[in-house]
């Protein structure tokens, strides 16, 4: 088997039955270790890029230079905790809660001004004027908001210096209601990604026209594999499922043993504090070379994947993916007090890599056809084709494999070009046979982050 290994030590392969490995935090990353001291052993992997939304939104007024060369905040980030019923997600909602208290507070405060205005006009009578709706604007909204308030949250915000505002929705059903219906749920998602304003929100009123504000937004969310399959099933191609990178966690061998979660106390919240403020205080443009080093060398990474698979779907995925994790990398930059580590560069190819096996492990059989497959023994998605192949084989071979992957017959002299063109195979004339390379066997070895 074919593993894709950095000079981290680390090997990821999203063709794989077990998910990548989460590297060990290091200098510069000592934080997620931190983060991850009060969850159980088994939850820890998923918790740390579903987190990072929840800490970005701690940032406000900071753009950052990407590869393409054009500044974005980190706002947009979002993410999909995916695990069977009882495997412990609950334990996201505990450590956010962490994470967002001062989000509580200061939404805390206006809710009480919210409440006394309403109060105001209930005891006013009919031929009073009635005092005009305080500009209220929540941080951290609950889960149940409708479209309405969502989007009414969106424009105080935008109004009060473009804050973020973060939600956490315990079940994935519940973005049809702060959307306004499923159909709207994916062009809702594609405004928050790419920070476009919220269509639709232009409308007449009684008190006049409301606003069209450009949608600040994290968001996450969790779900069963089921529902996860059932609730993305007809917009796999759309770029709505892109957008969003996803969290897997199998259920694992039966054990008996209930996982033990710890405390988050006083000092742990001191300390994660002592985190936050550097999320909070960052203000400015920045360009973190060795970050877009990363994310251009994941970006020719993604092309040899996906040419090993012949998978143009995997390719279009994993240009979200970089993106995804570059800005966590960047959040992960921001807090370890603005300064750059490998230790980072590590964690960002693994977000990638983790997002991208999620997806082909929950719905790579979705990638070929539209059909829901409840035996999770039948679901198949990508494969490295040439992995499934022995040393030395003839073209009959990979046609023959193309074919039992519903592949087209005729693509087969191609992808033996482009596995020439990239180094992982050679040809005998003699022969008639292709072998594979040292540098195929030992890919990935010579990639520096």
């Amino acid at each position: 088997m074919v593993y894709l290994i950095f000079k981290t030590t680390m090997d990821y392969n999203i063709f794989d039955k077990a998910a990548p490995s989460m590297p060990h935090p290091s200098k510069g990353t000592e934080f997620c270790k931190f983060l991850l001291s009060k969850a159980s052993k088994d939850m820890r992997e998923p918790l740390v890029p579903m987190a990072l939304p929840a800490l970005a939104a701690h940032l406000s007024g900071v753009e950052f230079q990407y590869s393409d060369n054009k500044y974005y905040e980190l706002c947009g980030q979002m993410g999909h905790l995916i695990g069977p019923s009882g495997i412990g997600k609950a334990q996201l909602t505990h450590l956010i809660e962490a994470i967002m208290r001062s989000f509580r507070d200061h939404d805390e405060t206006e809710y009480q001004r919210l409440a006394d205005w309403q109060r105001q006009m209930k005891t006013r009578s009919a031929n009073k004027e009635k005092p005009e709706r305080p500009d209220v604007a929540f941080w951290f909204p609950p889960s149940d908001l409708t479209n309405a308030a969502f989007l009414q949250n969106a424009m105080a915000l935008e109004k009060q210096g473009n804050r973020t505002q973060y939600l956490n929705l315990p079940e994935v059903e519940m973005a049809d209601r702060m959307c306004g219906g499923h159909r709207q749920v994916s062009q809702t998602v594609r405004n928050i990604y790419d920070m476009q304003r919220g269509a639709g929100a232009l409308r007449a009123t009684e008190s006049g026209v409301t606003g069209n504000p450009i949608l600040r937004v994290n968001l996450t969310f969790s779900s069963t594999p089921d529902a996860a399959r059932t609730f993305y099933k007809k917009d796999l191609t759309n770029g709505f499922f892109g957008r969003i990178p996803f969290a897997y966690k199998a259920r694992g061998e039966r054990n008996g043993r209930i996982p033990r979660q710890g405390t988050y106390d006083e000092d742990f919240l001191q300390r994660l504090d002592e985190y936050l403020v550097r999320l909070d205080n960052c203000k400015g443009r920045f360009v973190v070379k060795p970050l877009n080093k990363v994310a251009d060398q994941l970006a020719e990474e993604m092309a040899r994947l996906a040419d090993l698979a012949d998978d143009d779907m995997l390719f279009e995925l994993s240009h979200r993916s970089i993106f995804a994790a570059w800005k966590k990398g960047a959040t992960l930059w921001v807090l370890n007090d603005q300064t750059w580590s490998r230790s980072i560069g590590d964690f960002v190819v693994w977000f990638c890599y983790y997002d991208l096996w999620s997806k082909v492990k929950v719905f790579g059989d979705l990638f070929k056809c539209g059909d829901i497959l409840t035996d999770e023994v039948q679901r198949s998605g990508p494969k490295n084709m040439l992995d499934s192949l022995p040393s030395s084989f003839n073209e009959a071979q990979l046609e023959a494999l193309r074919t039992s992957l519903d592949k087209s017959r005729e693509g087969t002299r191609h992808q033996l070009n482009v596995w020439k063109h990239r180094k992982f195979i050679t040809y005998s004339e003699e022969t008639g046979l292709y072998t594979k390379t040292e540098e195929y066997l030992g890919l990935g070895s010579n990639i520096n982050i």
